[in-house]
């Protein structure tokens, strides 16, 4: 399989000058050991597992000022005698729910589950957490996110304009408290109701951010940060959309390799990277029908297809998805559209409004934004550019970054636990690297030498090491590396969990 990490990770190294390079903030966090309790009983939706809510400020500020209820979910420890403590998790997004992540937290090792209450929490502005929510009826106005003109420039400014002021009301004063430095002090709050005097946590994708804010802000309260894909918090947006499109153009240059290795992909023998580039051609000119539905597709529904179909991998499904755009036979499981889109009903769901909060992905021009588009074009020859960021991008304008970002700072003793594969389409390996260079000594970044978004329970070697820090708290050696594990071990390791929730809209 032809591969390109070393230019990759040469080019990623150069984008990191890109990078915004504000320092962290002084700020020491207060301390969140207000009396706070969680009243468990059996969830309606997961009897198995017990649910409750912890009630904590919407802004830490006020600490006495109005309040939210964070939805919080455990599953007990299969093993009373052995048990640690409680292990918080989060599955990213921004937008993806801990407590369903707990209802399937079987999905952790046998080990892990004996050893740990596993325990999931919405962050705020999430899911049953005070969701941050908008009328349908505007959301619904939302022009196309790829952005060709002054004119789409300007009917994104006034549009956002009025979608900020209708979310605002609509989800009330949440809207402007939903950064991660907010979760990270509900993190803590949550931590001391538990009874837990430090904390122990793994997160994934956006997850990670929670997990370095806590590490920043609560030093002295970490026992075990388990952080596997992570995110960059120094990007500025510049730094972000570039790094993101070698991202998502290293993976499908990585399925395009394997294609053209083995025959069970459906366009073996054929030019992928023709078949593709037509796809994209057609889209943009308005005639390329998605088969199931009859709607037409966007370049940047196509584009969807290459970042989803690299997150797990699924290579199969992805290449079956293409062959059957360009008039093939329908695949063996149907893709659902990806993409923003109408939604039904009074109420549209937001998650972004946390992106926007946590990055600066502001531009002030139609020029600005036309060059940045430009340099992605120009890096990711295929893919053309990222589609979650630059779906997400025209949404943060005229809404104020609450947590600006910053080089992190870790002033901690506990070892840390980063974690990255070589070629992630949605959280780059370069991230995790800067992250752990950025937290300092005491994080160590574990490199999966695969494919995909999320790293833990892919295969035994990575598997067995994040276990064993989460249990023991043993760190491996700077630069250790996991190979590609053999079959047999990757389908008994499989065969045994189900996946993980999904960080995006993935298969």
């Amino acid at each position: 399989m032809r591969r390109r990490f070393s230019l990759l990770a040469a080019a990623l190294m150069a984008m990191a000058t890109l990078s915004s390079v504000s320092p962290a903030s002084a700020e020491t966090a207060k301390t969140t050991e207000t009396a706070r309790t969680i009243t468990w009983a059996p969830c309606e939706e997961e009897p198995t597992a017990e649910c409750g809510k912890l009630t904590v400020p919407i802004d830490w500020s006020q600490p006495d000022g109005p309040t939210v209820d964070i939805a919080v979910a455990r599953r007990k420890a299969t093993d009373p005698a052995a048990r640690i403590g409680s292990l918080v998790i989060n599955p990213g997004g921004p937008g993806g729910s801990g407590v369903e992540a707990a209802y399937g937290a079987t999905w952790f090792t046998d080990e892990l589950q004996k050893r740990f209450d596993i325990v999931g929490f919405d962050p705020r502005g999430v899911g049953r957490s005070n969701p941050v929510i908008c009328s349908a009826s505007v959301y619904n106005q939302m022009p196309h996110t790829v952005m060709k003109s002054q004119a789409d420039f300007d009917a994104w400014n006034a549009f956002t304009k009025k979608l900020h002021a209708d979310c605002r009301e609509r989800t009330g004063p949440l809207y402007d408290h939903v950064d991660s430095k907010d979760v990270a002090r509900d993190l803590d709050a949550l931590r001391a109701a538990l009874g837990e005097e430090k904390l122990t946590y793994y997160g994934i994708s956006y997850g990670t951010l929670i997990g370095q804010m806590y590490a920043e802000m609560f030093p002295g309260r970490v026992r075990a940060l388990g952080l596997d894909s992570n995110m960059d918090h120094s990007l500025g947006v510049a730094g972000f959309l570039s790094t993101e499109a070698l991202a998502v153009e290293d993976a499908f240059d990585q399925f395009v390799g394997w294609c053209e290795q083995d025959p069970s992909c459906v366009l073996h023998g054929q030019d992928i990277r023709a078949i593709w580039k037509g796809l994209l051609e057609k889209a943009r000119r308005g005639e390329l029908v998605y088969p199931s539905t009859g709607t037409k597709m966007t370049e940047l529904q196509v584009i969807y297809n290459a970042a989803l179909g690299n997150e797990g991998p699924d290579w199969q499904t992805l290449s079956q998805t293409i062959n059957w755009l360009n008039g093939g036979p329908e695949p063996e499981w149907v893709p659902p559209l990806p993409g923003r889109g109408p939604v039904e009903g009074d109420v549209a769901y937001l998650p972004t409004a946390i992106l926007c909060q946590d990055y600066n992905l502001k531009v002030r021009s139609y020029a600005e934004y036309a060059a940045l588009m430009k340099v992605s074009n120009t890096l990711a020859p295929d893919t053309r550019y990222h589609p979650y960021p630059i779906d997400d991008l025209p949404i943060c304008m005229n809404y104020p970054t609450t947590n600006p970002p910053h080089a992190l700072k870790y002033t901690g003793d506990a070892p840390l636990l980063l974690g990255n594969s070589l070629h992630d389409p949605a959280t780059p390996w370069i991230w995790s690297a800067n992250a752990a260079r950025q937290l300092g000594s005491k994080a160590v970044l574990l490199t999966y030498e695969g494919w995909g978004h999320r790293i833990y329970g892919k295969d035994k070697c990575q598997t067995d090491i994040f276990d064993e820090y989460l249990i023991s708290l043993k760190v491996p050696a700077h630069g250790t590396r996991c190979a590609v594990g053999t079959l047999a071990e990757t389908l008994k390791l499989k065969s045994t969990k189900p996946a993980w929730p999904t960080d995006k809209l993935s298969w």
